[in-house]
């Protein structure tokens, strides 16, 4: 009975040096977690209106670290996460501010001209990247408005502004996002890049000045055919193009770098801008992103997206709905 006894007393003792060795554990991992997060709140001047803020805030950023490290633990993919900007932000939350709540993809489109259509794949240059041809201006921010249809459109026509006249002119996305308000656009409230393209004038600056004031002009535009990366191509050698992808998802939320492989949406919601394509040491294909989340996100603001995957509708749906300006 005392030999029991005992037992019993040593198997007590033992879970409770077990359970306040987790629990020291536990304390000195949330420590850490809490001074890294103080750091990234330093790095992204970042403040909470009062403690009860800070605490669920900081929930949320371990929650997001966790993520992001067990995705990079795995080891088995060409991209990685990383702790950016967006790291105190849930996943809803995220596509609440930085995704195009307005985009509706056109269940049926009226066919526009094609003008690469004859262009040989054999004739295409093997890479580009129109940043080495002074046709990118750099990488914005769009904020906390859903508006990057409005980046993605003008990026796209700074593009062609640049090719046809020799000038690269930062445009104002402001412009779109306070005037443009026929169609589907709803300046923060989401749009369409086709109608932005239809926009009037385009990218003066200041709030809907006349025509006579624009600082550039364009014709209007075309879409390429859809779900037809080589067609996508054919443009992306010739201009900058705006693409629609599913880009609300964790991974998107945290890319950091790399050529983004795998599983992914075709819900189209996000707008972006394809600045050309080549392919890694490796030989894995990529078409090149310009994003409009700032130089924080992603490689400098600019994401890598795996080329001619099985899929045709393309990684993330980017050639789903892929469309251009003309001048």
């Amino acid at each position: 009975m005392a030999t029991c006894s005992k037992a019993l007393l040593f198997t007590i003792l033992g879970c409770f040096f077990v359970c306040s060795a987790l629990t020291a554990r536990e304390l000195t991992d949330d420590s850490a977690m809490a001074a890294r997060h103080e750091q990234w709140m330093s790095q992204y001047g970042r403040f909470y209106k009062d403690d009860a803020e800070k605490a669920q805030r900081f929930e949320v950023f371990k929650a997001n670290v966790k993520f992001i490290e067990s995705f990079n633990a795995a080891g088995n993919r060409k991209f990685w996460l990383g702790i950016n900007q967006f790291a105190d932000l849930t996943n809803a939350e995220f596509r609440a501010t930085k995704t195009n709540k307005g985009f509706k993809p056109s269940p049926v489109k009226v066919p526009t001209r094609f003008r690469y259509e004859n262009v040989s794949i054999d004739a295409l240059p093997a890479s580009i990247d129109w940043r080495t041809k002074g046709a990118v201006t750099p990488v914005k921010d769009q904020g906390q408005c859903g508006c990057c249809w409005a980046f993605s459109a003008v990026a796209a026509t700074e593009g062609i502004v640049k090719i046809s006249t020799g000038k690269l002119i930062s445009l104002s996305e402001q412009e779109l996002v306070d005037c443009d308000v026929h169609g589907e656009d709803q300046g923060c409230e989401g749009g369409l890049m086709d109608d932005a393209f239809n926009y009037p004038y385009t990218a003066a600056d200041g709030m809907c000045k006349s025509g006579s004031n624009s600082a550039a002009t364009i014709k209007g535009y075309e879409d390429v055919p859809a779900n037809n990366e080589a067609a996508l191509m054919k443009a992306v050698a010739n201009q900058p193009v705006s693409v629609a992808v599913d880009g609300g998802d964790m991974t998107f939320q945290f890319y950091s770098g790399g050529v983004m492989t795998g599983s992914c949406g075709t819900d189209l919601d996000h707008g972006i801008a394809a600045i050309g394509y080549r392919k890694t040491s490796d030989g894995t294909k990529y078409w090149l992103m310009k994003n409009s989340w700032s130089t924080t996100w992603g490689e400098n603001g600019y994401l890598r997206m795996a080329k001619d995957i099985s899929d045709k509708r393309g990684m993330c749906g980017l050639a789903m709905e892929p469309s251009y300006p003309t001048k």
